[in-house]
């Protein structure tokens, strides 16, 4: 498809103004603590709609509808945990990072456990970041390419070299106020395009509920070959994908989230009270439900729109001949009046950016504080690490087109499915960690360190499992060493065995002396947080 002068004009606009504020917001970074937390003065409902646009992205406005068009809503079982994450945050994480002035959140571990364990959290959380930022930024070139008609590959390119430019300039106050124009961009987007799917429907809303609900695309469950519905709910099991496994394995995701992850607690420290910090975790609750809630139902909307006229593409979509991920592009390209295509595009580069530049910022935000300023090179003038996190910013947004490159050329079930276990496999047991921090006082740094090797041995075999049918036979697992665990609750298992196996080392130890005040919730002094 030829997108029209309109559309163009619209897109250019876009990109016109997120330039513009990142080149405005570059003349006001003159420090470290500008550039990274924003002098710590952000009003809460500004970082509320940055968190929003953060948690949906373009795995949302793309890989959500996908997942409900082609699948069930078996997964989004995975956002009710976080309700419980959200108020966990509120009123317990928080306070660990309110009560200092902390940058990131990886400073907690070194107060608690030693600067060996800041070490490990903040290369475990680079490694996830980087592959989200690949993920998100495949998305983005999918839609570009479906709906423009250009190669895939300089999609990737164009697009990340663009959402790279304003990240790298203007810091997280670039991030905060372009993430708040965005969210609210992409929710406009998302509305347009369910208007077009349900005013085309003879039978409009009506017919998306009642043919969604007579082919069980609201089910909580797999759908068998027969279209049929799988009878695993609410089973509890560690072998299949269940509803109920998923909820914990969402519930599990988002108190890491809420607990200790760097996009996060970055936002915590940025906000200028603990009152407003408290009210952006809220807002994101409300509006992340909402959107989710939202993009699942177009997804169902899409298919009962194309059961309704039937597409060669769009039935490879489903069937998987091809990537589920291009059915909202493709409609969008096929469906979507001129001038209006524009808008809708200008939302999804929303969805991604708002994702993407969060992570870019706090990528250099670990890497300059937690590893160069306090292992590499001590005690430069603050213009010098200022400088060396643009440049670790330039080298997040190479390594995330490189990575959406990889993905391109990836085969298996829909984006939303691979995410879940690419998140599993990399948890590392963060929140085994910091829940040993955050509710014991007798583990000490010796204990967590036992727990990290065993984790990262846990994290190696159950990589090897995932892979073990790509590889050669050689390499594959013997039989009597494969466990019957899926994949999806890789990363619960890890986060249990990090604080079982921490907290009975620290049983069979001494205590060492350790002032712990404002260190676990049993040890809280009465400062306001601030």
């Amino acid at each position: 498809m030829q997108i029209s002068g309109w559309d163009w004009a619209v897109i250019i606009a876009y990109f016109a103004g997120m330039t513009w504020m990142g080149a405005y917001f570059a003349k006001r970074n003159t420090s470290t603590e500008e550039y990274f937390v924003g002098n710590r003065q952000m009003p809460g409902w500004a970082i509320g709609l940055s968190l929003v646009g953060t948690s949906i992205s373009s795995q949302s406005f793309l890989a959500m509808p996908a997942d409900a068009y082609k699948t069930t809503w078996m997964r989004y079982t995975f956002g009710l945990g976080l309700p419980f994450a959200a108020f966990a945050g509120a009123y317990i994480f928080l306070a660990f990072y309110r009560r200092t002035r902390t940058t990131s959140a990886f400073e907690y571990l070194e107060h608690r456990f030693g600067p060996f364990t800041r070490v490990y959290g903040a290369v475990a959380f680079l490694i996830s970041q980087v592959t989200r930022l690949a993920m998100i930024l495949y998305l983005l070139g999918v839609m570009m390419a479906t709906v423009t008609g250009i190669s895939p590959i300089w999609a990737v390119f164009v697009c990340g070299v663009v959402v790279a430019a304003y990240t790298v300039a203007g810091g997280i106050e670039a991030v905060v106020w372009t993430d708040v124009i965005q969210t609210v961009l992409l929710g406009v987007g998302a509305v347009l395009c369910f208007m077009a799917v349900v005013s085309a429907l003879p039978g409009g809303i009506f017919q998306v509920f009642s043919v969604g609900w007579a082919d069980h695309k609201f089910a909580f469950v797999d759908l068998l070959k027969d279209g049929s519905v799988a009878d695993n709910a609410w089973r509890f099991s560690i072998t299949e994908k269940t509803g109920l496994m998923i909820f914990f394995v969402g519930l599990t995701h988002y108190l890491t989230e809420y607990a200790c992850n760097q996009n996060v607690v970055q936002r915590y420290c940025a906000s200028s009270t603990a009152r407003e910090a408290r009210k952006a975790i809220f807002i994101c609750l409300v509006g992340s439900m909402f959107i989710w809630t939202f993009f699942r139902v177009l997804g169902t909307a899409l298919y009962v729109y194309y059961k309704a006229f039937p597409d060669d593409r769009a039935l490879a979509m489903l069937t998987g001949g091809e990537k589920a991920e291009a059915i909202l592009p493709h409609f969008i390209a096929t469906c979507m009046p001129p001038g209006l295509v524009g808008l809708i595009l200008a939302a999804i580069f929303a969805a991604a950016m708002s994702s993407l530049d969060s992570s870019i910022n706090a990528i250099a935000t670990v890497s300059v504080v937690d590893l160069y300023r306090r292992h590499l090179v001590k005690k430069r003038d603050d213009t010098h690490y200022l400088r060396v996190a643009r440049w670790i910013s330039i080298a997040a947004s190479v390594l995330m087109i490189v990575g959406a490159w990889v993905f391109l050329y990836s085969g298996g079930e829909t984006l939303s499915d691979a995410s879940v276990k690419i998140g599993a496999l990399m948890a590392g047991g963060m929140l085994g960690l910091y829940f040993l921090g955050f509710f014991t006082t007798r583990v000490d740094e010796r204990a967590v360190i036992v727990a990290i090797v065993f984790t990262a041995l846990w994290t190696t075999y159950a990589t090897w499992q995932e892979l073990d049918k790509t590889l050669p036979a050689f390499l594959q697992i013997p039989s009597f060493l494969r466990l019957p665990l899926n994949t999806y609750y890789t990363g619960v298992a890890g986060h249990l065995l990090f604080f079982v196996v921490g907290y009975v080392v620290a049983l069979g130890l001494s205590r060492r002396p350790q002032s712990l005040t404002n260190l676990t919730v049993w040890t809280q002094d009465n400062v306001p947080l601030g």
